[in-house]
């Protein structure tokens, strides 16, 4: 993890399970569970990020946000990309907002700060959808605001099996040995609700790391995920109209609080 976004190693036993001291106080959900995908660089998902019925509750909130067709900043003239995006305001998502914070600043320190987050897309794929290869980095234009993303997080809303695509690859990066066995030739993310994938489309000090292109596959099935770009810098945000990180800040402190995080 050197030169990357660190992430809060201490919340977690030598098995990778959230230590039960520092679970917090919300009986719903059970323990994260920390595995890491890819070593250089880094790949990182947590399980039961989310409880089922935060999935549920955050695939609802599209009915509230403002939706968009997609896009991406990839330099790669060939992307294609044919899901709907909705965007949320800081306020609809707490508890995204809240367990970010925690797993990238630690037990009670809650460090990483709001106004590095990037506006929450709920993202949807239907059938035959899908996000060709791209790469999350921002183009220099457009590093005025926040500067370089240093961190992707995605969190998976709903379950797909292998049959129903809509993976998340890695073009450049192999699978462990297991899975390379079976035929898997591309690290690969199948989406399994409730759980989280972490990567970094760049360093912590900026500069791009192309090893991680990747694309949503298309999907058989649909597809719903929750995502998040963190940034270097102070991010101001573009979208909803009157969106901003100070109104969601009392409503934050609240879900931190009933998740026994503080």
């Amino acid at each position: 993890m050197e030169g990357y976004l660190p992430i809060e190693y201490g919340l977690f036993g030598e098995d990778g399970v959230e230590r039960e001291e520092l679970c917090g106080g919300d009986e719903r959900r059970v323990p994260w569970k920390l595995k890491l995908l890819h070593r250089n660089p880094p790949v990182i998902v947590i399980e039961d990020f989310f409880t089922p019925a935060e999935c549920q509750e955050y695939i609802s909130i599209t009915t509230d946000s403002l939706q968009v067709n997609s896009k991406t900043f990839s330099s790669l003239a060939s992307s294609t990309r044919t899901s709907t995006t909705w965007y949320c305001h800081f306020s609809q998502v707490p508890s995204l907002l809240a367990k970010t914070k925690r797993l990238l600043g630690g037990p009670n320190s809650n460090n990483f700060p709001l106004e590095r987050m990037e506006e929450t897309q709920i993202v949807r794929y239907r059938m035959g959808e899908e996000f060709s290869w791209h790469y999350d980095e921002v183009p220099t234009p457009a590093k005025a605001n926040g500067g370089q993303r240093i961190g992707t997080l995605l969190v998976y809303l709903n379950t797909l099996g292998e049959e129903s695509g809509g993976g998340t690859v890695f073009r450049d990066l192999l699978p462990p040995s297991s899975s390379s066995s079976s035929g898997q030739n591309n690290l690969t993310m199948r989406p399994k609700e409730g759980s989280a994938l972490l990567f970094f489309p760049a360093l912590e000090d900026g500069t791009p790391d192309d090893r991680t292109l990747h694309k949503g596959e298309v999907a058989v099935d649909e597809k719903m995920i929750a995502q998040m770009w963190l940034h270097e810098r102070i991010y101001e945000p573009v979208v909803p109209e009157g969106n901003s990180h100070g109104e969601a800040r009392d409503v934050v402190e609240r879900r931190e609080i009933e998740l026994g995080f503080r």
